[in-house]
């Protein structure tokens, strides 16, 4: 029969009050020195790991204001929600279908 691993818990929890001390010991000192910047190839690496907002889709996104008639609105709103779309899904794909044809 295999015996069963224990966990980190468990075997700290069965060691001694200075056992434990020692262990969590290096985790209480406090480092005090300046922090280094990052070097341009470490912040080009880091700004690759990080992503922020949306991912980008096409030549990517932007905002515009554009004055609709109520009905229209209220029709897109209608079917936006009929296939599960936003709002500006249904607008876009119109907008390509529209610019298919043309």
């Amino acid at each position: 029969m295999k015996k069963k691993k224990t966990s980190y818990f468990d075997r700290f929890m069965a060691m001694s009050d200075q056992q434990r001390k020692l262990e969590v010991a290096e985790f209480d000192k406090e480092d005090l020195r300046p922090g280094t910047s990052l070097t341009v190839a470490e912040r080009k690496r880091f700004e690759r790991t990080v992503k922020r907002g949306r991912p980008r889709v096409g030549m990517g996104a932007e905002k515009i204001r554009v004055s609709l008639e109520r009905g229209l609105l209220a029709q897109t709103n209608k079917l936006a929600e009929r296939r599960h779309m936003s709002r500006s899904q249904v607008i876009a794909e119109g907008l390509r279908l529209l610019l298919k044809s043309a």
